[in-house]
């Protein structure tokens, strides 16, 4: 459930995949018969309530029960058998959507400790390859080529790699299996020999100190999957033999590590749905002690950068939508010392910040849009970067060197590419390092975006992005449209670049991203209006801009369709029942549907670190107001619109059972005869498949279900 950086932005077009070539004696699609699950009535009983769970022995938590296996089975192959008339469909547009790839691109190099860095893909291969060059010569050293590891495999994936401050061993860690509990291992970079060494049941990052012979994991809990302990592992010695550095102790925090930019320091977050804190520890001692930097308390959040003897701090003290404080290193326990550098204002949220040794660079958005700021730490002058789009996406990026003096940010808009560019820090130079290319001759005039706001029942004004093909859209009310959301845990879907979408906008389609509450787009009040007892405002607010889309012609009512993935998911669930009528299609991937029996067992991973977030169903306050919104325990006896349902079995943020319930439960009872598809894969995760092109796989059948429902 729980979002991490960047992959809640794609959940929705990787949620699981499986081959989709035709079958030599494909099944006429009027016999095939959608599997049916036995009910075995579980009562469930919850302060007086009780609820009766036909389903609930769909859950298998080893995932080896050869019934469940069976049906799930039967459910895949009834999807890929109703889905068999658009193959055709399907080929053609991945045929697009690679087509449009280029296939041997590479990363923007990025210099650190003598060495350059980088990232590419080479023809035909699914997956990257990472090198060096040393400053000076020309001799590329591949340090990782995951074509190699992955051979063989069903799924692999890399979570971190990481060289040594002496340049000489590279670390990294790897998932066989997405669960996302990765193993970290070693290897010599210049003769190429692995170390026995082997870290397993971490969360995949790696720290090294600076002495280059100990790094620090965290180590997840193996039924909960929070990542909970930091352990100090020195080279040559068992995992067994590893020092627990730090054991969180409260299932409501992730627990994390980092290294300052700098290089002075070893960094343990703290972080809830409401807190963040960090300790410190100084990467020349290893075998020192990590102390907190700032007691952590309740609805605190901060973080802290060095800059010599003090630290600069992102921090909410008395700033809901953040500000930036300064203090001398001894002083920085002492919150009441902080000194405000940039005040706190009530209508632009700073979300994010780097510091150099000559600059302070910080990400703001205002207005939902967002921005970036530079403050010259010699002069104390404050100035904007400009950017022509009035739409548009602005991140820090690959910035690794602290006396670098320039600033490497990520750009996009939904109708320009992924692009870097480095800008220096006196901003008399904006140098373009790369554009992601669009092969087959794609041209930005040729499409157009904008920002809308429409009403919401309440009277909110809700930000919508909209992209469409200029010689597509007629505004005249005919256009079919796809209305994507997400709207949790204040993660903000800013407008960026997707290269499959335009096989939809191509078509007539408009694509429009809904910034419903629950996300940041207006700053952190528009998060805390979308969650806990606020949490049906995101619904509400997802349908009422479905239907002040049709009102302002943007789509026609009869061509409406929606998609979400994760959260997103659970969004979706509960849009259909609420106003199954809207929409033509929708596409659940991963949802989050069974939110009640989820979030009282603690067992089950993620959950209670999510209290902030949902609410805590013990609370009997909560558990109404979540069981009035919750998609599974709400199916009704209706009609539904058609339903493309997909998730991983060994899915570890949203666990496969509940789509799986919620799917059996629709079966039972919608009255309708509109498609109701469950797409399983059997391999893999949250995330989907692994590799480069796979993935697109599964874009081409979601968009085929789409595409398809449009046919008389």
């Amino acid at each position: 459930m729980k979002k991490v950086a960047l992959l809640l932005l794609l959940l929705y077009i990787s949620g699981c995949s499986v081959d989709h070539d035709v079958k030599e004696n494909p099944v006429d699609e009027g016999q095939v018969v959608a599997p049916i699950a036995k009910k075995v009535p579980k009562k469930i009983q919850v302060h007086g309530d009780e609820r009766i769970d036909n389903y609930y022995w769909l859950r298998d938590d080893t995932r080896s029960e050869p019934e469940i296996l069976a049906h799930l089975q039967a459910e895949e192959d009834y999807a890929m058998a109703k889905l068999a008339h658009t193959q055709e469909l399907q080929d053609s547009l991945y045929k697009e959507m690679v087509g449009r790839l280029k296939k041997d691109d590479s990363s923007v190099p990025y210099t650190k400790n003598g060495y350059t860095y980088q990232s590419k893909f080479v023809t035909g291969g699914e997956y990257r390859i990472y090198s060096r060059t040393k400053i000076g010569e020309t001799q590329e050293q591949v340090l990782l080529d995951e074509n190699k590891l992955a051979e063989g495999k069903d799924y692999y994936a890399t979570g971190s790699l990481s060289v040594s401050p002496d340049n000489q061993l590279l670390a990294y860690s790897e998932d066989l299996l997405s669960r996302r509990v990765y193993t970290i291992k070693f290897k010599n970079i210049h003769t190429g020999d692995t170390f026995d060494d082997e870290l397993t049941g971490t969360n995949g990052q790696i720290i090294w100190a600076n002495d280059s012979n100990t790094v620090f994991y965290t180590k997840k809990d193996p039924q909960t999957l929070l990542g909970f302990q930091v352990y100090r592992h020195t080279l040559g010695t068992k995992q067994e033999d590893d020092a627990l550095m730090y054991e969180e102790k409260d299932k409501s925090f992730y627990t994390w590590i980092g290294k300052s930019l700098d290089d002075q320091y070893i960094e343990i977050f703290h972080n809830s749905t409401v807190s963040l804190g960090v300790s410190l520890l100084d990467a020349n001692k290893p075998e020192g002690e990590f102390k907190l930097a700032h007691a952590i308390e309740r609805d605190l959040e901060y973080s802290v950068k060095p800059h010599g003897d003090d630290f600069y701090i992102l921090t909410n003290l008395n700033a809901k939508n953040f500000k930036i404080s300064k203090v001398a290193k001894t002083d920085l326990p002492d919150k009441s010392k902080w000194v405000d550098v940039v005040e706190h204002r009530d209508d632009t949220l700073i979300s994010g910040f780097l510091v150099l040794k000559d600059a302070l660079v910080y990400t703001q958005r205002k207005n939902g849009l967002m921005g970036l700021r530079v403050m010259n730490l010699n002069s104390g002058e404050f100035a904007p970067v400009e950017f022509d789009e009035s739409l548009y996406s602005v991140f820090l990026q690959s910035n690794v060197d602290f006396e670098a003096d320039f600033v490497r940010v990520g750009y996009q808009s939904m109708t320009t590419p992924r692009s870097v560019y480095d800008i220096s820090l006196d901003l008399t130079s904006i140098e373009l390092k790369k554009q992601d290319e669009v092969v087959g001759g794609y041209d930005a005039k040729q499409y157009h975006s904008e920002r809308v706001m429409m009403k919401a029942r309440d009277g909110a004004d809700i930000p919508v992005s909209i992209l469409y093909k200029k010689d597509q859209f007629k505004g005249d009310g005919n256009n079919p449209l796809l209305q994507y959301g997400y709207g949790s845990y204040g993660s903000t879907i800013d407008p960026f670049f997707r290269d499959s979408v335009i096989s939809l906008v191509d078509r007539g389609f408009v694509y429009v991203v809904a910034h419903v509450r629950g996300s940041s787009m207006l700053g952190r009040k528009w998060y805390d209006e979308g969650k806990l007892l606020n949490k049906k405002n995101t619904f509400n607010d997802f349908v009422d801009v479905s239907r002040e889309l049709v009102k302002s012609k943007f789509g026609s009512k009869d061509k409406i369709f929606a998609i979400g993935g994760s959260a997103g998911g659970l969004l979706m669930g509960a849009v259909i029942n609420q106003a199954p009528e809207l929409y033509r299609g929708v596409v659940a991937a991963v949802p989050f549907v069974d939110v009640v029996t989820t979030m009282l067992d603690d067992t089950i991973p993620l959950t209670t670190n999510e209290y902030d977030e949902w609410g805590n169903p013990n609370d009997k306050q909560y558990y109404d107001y979540m069981l009035s919104y919750s998609p599974y325990d709400n199916v009704e006896a209706k009609e539904y619109p058609n339903l493309l349902v997909t998730t991983g079995l060994h899915d570890s943020q949203v666990q496969y059972f509940e789509p799986a319930k919620w799917v059996a439960k629709l079966r039972e009872k919608k009255t309708d005869n509109n498609e109701l598809l469950f797409h399983i894969n059997m391999e893999a995760g949250h995330g989907g498949v692994s590799g480069r092109y796979k993935r697109y796989k599964d874009q081409a059948l979601i968009y085929a279900f789409l595409i398809d429902l449009l046919e008389p």
